[in-house]
């Protein structure tokens, strides 16, 4: 095991008051320590994406180490793999997709509990078509000073769709994992433009193409831009920086980030089995402050760090991408067409706007679109949803670490949030339905296209 000194190695990690004041998060002096942590050398999964990056400078930058810890950070074939191997203790945790932990616990595909204390950001995807489908949507599209009026609405891909269906030809696309927050994103927006995506009834269908009028399969994020350029799908949704790829590449056009079809979009989390986090307490709450201390560097001053942070990805270790690439959108701006780059400060955001915390929000919100799809194929009481997503997202955690941040001063209070409570009722979607995480159902039922009520799809139909 590597050698680290031994004030370190033994660290005490303190334990933390509970009170919390109605604005911002308050300290009140340590009074008690417990002993340190309980496992020092780790080793957790990502795959390469950009939003991966509170890992790779929390390693680079040291924070890690600061913390007591010695972690390897091992990049993964798919996200299959990524919760096989956190189930079976191969790995001690990984990058995730925000919704994956969620799935788990409702025993789609892997059944295991798994709980995350940590937001890896907001934001950070994009939907691309291929150029052709681009040269067919762009009549559909307002123009104003030249140039396509974004956001841009699924409104302009039905005619499309409609054409290929009468034609007797699939339209395919891709996204990255079912229970996964690009396929949620993809399905919300091709059905607010009134494109069926799609449901699923599993056990007996997991392929989610049932009804559908967009084929959507899955596709390993480094695989996206090869395979639209070879014509087997027709657009995607996926992360940075396989959507910058396409325009770089002149194979494809991104037409929405997911910033601009739901603001502040939590996008993917740290994950751990709730076994782990239990046998490691305090090498779980370590973890987390390593990362919080990580998502602030990158949002630092006005993204100050961001081209430091640019070369750090490129390494072929983590992302391997083309540094001009990446800064396609993490300094600031996204390239939709070749030469239309337009401001989107807020594209990749780690820390800032509580970007790193695990809101319970975020949680209920993924769920409603688990039981929109029929990932969830049975009714569920508006009791259930909340009582799930306490279950998964440990925001009690994430606090936990952000006051002892707060103590030893790297930190500052106002910067977290008061507590573990709901977001008011917000409306920042494309299609301007207004989500209340505590009217899960009322909420479904404003859809034209999902499930709603006791709903559910059996024999490839949608029954009561």
């Amino acid at each position: 095991m590597k050698q680290f000194n031994n004030h370190l190695s033994k660290r005490w990690l303190t334990v933390l008051s509970a009170s919390l004041s109605f604005s911002v998060l308050t300290f009140t002096p340590v009074t008690q320590a417990v002993e340190g942590i309980e496992k020092e050398d780790l080793k957790f999964g990502f795959i390469k994406l950009t939003d991966m990056a509170p890992l790779a400078i929390a390693y680079e930058k040291g924070f890690f180490e600061e913390e007591g810890l010695f972690v390897q950070i091992e990049a993964q074939a798919n996200w299959k793999v990524v919760m096989d191997r956190v189930v079976n203790g191969e790995l001690d945790g990984s990058h995730m997709l925000a919704p994956a932990p969620l799935g788990a616990g409702v025993g789609f595909g892997t059944q295991a509990e798994i709980i995350s204390a940590f937001s890896m950001g907001f934001n950070g995807n994009a939907i691309t078509v291929s150029n052709d489908i681009w040269k067919q949507m762009k009549p559909n599209i307002p123009v104003a000073d030249g140039k396509p009026v974004h956001p841009i609405k699924a409104d302009a891909l039905k005619p499309v769709v409609a054409k290929y269906k009468a034609e007797g030809k699939p339209f395919n696309m891709a996204m990255t994992f079912p229970i996964g927050s690009h396929n949620m994103k993809l399905r919300y927006w091709l059905a607010a433009g009134g494109i069926h995506p799609g449901y699923y009834s599993p056990p007996q269908d997991i392929t989610g193409q049932i009804n559908a009028e967009a084929m959507l399969s899955v596709t390993p994020p480094p695989q996206m831009p090869s395979t639209l350029e070879a014509g087997t799908i027709y657009g995607y949704c996926v992360g940075e920086p396989w959507n910058q790829q396409a325009v770089t590449k002149g194979i494809g056009v991104p037409v929405i980030t997911d910033e601009e079809l739901w603001r502040n979009t939590p996008e993917k989390v740290f994950g751990v089995t709730k076994a782990w986090a239990e046998k490691y307490p305090n090498t779980h709450l370590a973890v987390i402050k390593a990362l919080i201390r990580a998502s602030m560097w990158l949002d630092q001053e006005n993204n100050k760090n961001r081209n430091e942070a640019i070369q750090i990805l490129a390494k072929n270790q983590y992302v391997g991408a083309d540094p001009q690439v990446l800064a396609n959108s993490m300094t600031g701006t996204f390239e939709y067409e070749k030469g239309d780059k337009r401001d989107l400060p807020d594209f990749n955001t780690f820390f800032r706007a509580n970007a790193s915390y695990p809101s319970y929000d975020s949680a209920v919100w993924y769920l409603t679109q688990l039981r929109r799809w029929g990932i969830i194929n049975e009714y569920k009481p508006d009791g259930w949803y909340m009582e799930t997503a306490q279950k998964v997202y440990r925001p009690d955690i994430y606090l936990a670490a952000a006051k002892a941040l707060v103590a030893e001063g790297k930190a500052k209070a106002e910067d977290f949030p008061a507590d573990t409570g709901l977001k008011p009722a917000q409306n920042y979607f494309i299609d301007q339905i207004t989500f209340d995480p505590t009217k899960p159902n009322e909420y479904l039922a404003k859809f034209a296209i999902g499930l709603k009520g006791k709903e559910k799809v059996i024999g490839g139909k949608v029954t009561e």
